[in-house]
């Protein structure tokens, strides 16, 4: 089981992308959450297999339909338990 913080920046906000980002986490049977952050960009924390994780990666850059995504930062976090996929208030 891998864990990531993705921190993705561009048009990211008020475009249905935490929500979009939910259901594609889900269906890939990735755990974890997302959230928008106060400076316009959303972070997500996601577990999975390494294939898993390589998928909602790439999804994440592609964005919700109405979304532009600049760039998608990964970093590793220690292995993390979460029981499903949740959207979280802005921090």
């Amino acid at each position: 089981m891998l864990c990531h913080r993705l921190t993705i920046t561009g048009r990211v906000q008020n475009v249905w992308y935490r929500d979009w980002l939910t259901e594609q986490a889900r269906a890939l049977g990735v755990t974890g959450w997302v959230r928008n952050r106060a400076d316009g960009s959303v972070e997500a924390v996601v577990a999975g297999s390494s294939d898993m994780i390589a998928a909602i990666v790439a999804r994440a850059r592609q964005g919700s339909p109405a979304s532009r995504v600049a760039d998608v930062s990964i970093e590793p976090l220690d292995a993390q338990i979460f029981d499903g996929f949740e959207k979280r208030p802005t921090a």
